[in-house]
């Protein structure tokens, strides 16, 4: 992997079609997970690090997925 590679690499993550694809498709993804995994310890207000942690988790998750298939169809062309 060249660092001309990743150059081309975050220039089709953060164009402005593919990012705001992903990210919605985090944002969805993200706000079920939470909902699913820590809906009870949000409820209840309990609110930590940890769990501040886990939630940014759930919605970095399937950003990176995203990406990573973007990117994967892309270089299939």
């Amino acid at each position: 992997m060249t660092w001309e590679t990743i150059r081309i690499w975050i220039g089709i993550v953060c164009a402005p079609a593919h990012l705001r694809r992903t990210l919605m498709i985090a944002l969805v993804v993200g706000s079920w997970l939470n909902l699913f995994n820590h809906g009870d310890e949000l409820l209840r207000g309990v609110f930590s690090l940890p769990l501040a942690g886990k939630l940014a988790l759930n919605y970095l998750t399937p950003f990176v997925v995203s990406n990573a298939g973007l990117l994967a169809r892309r270089q299939r062309e």
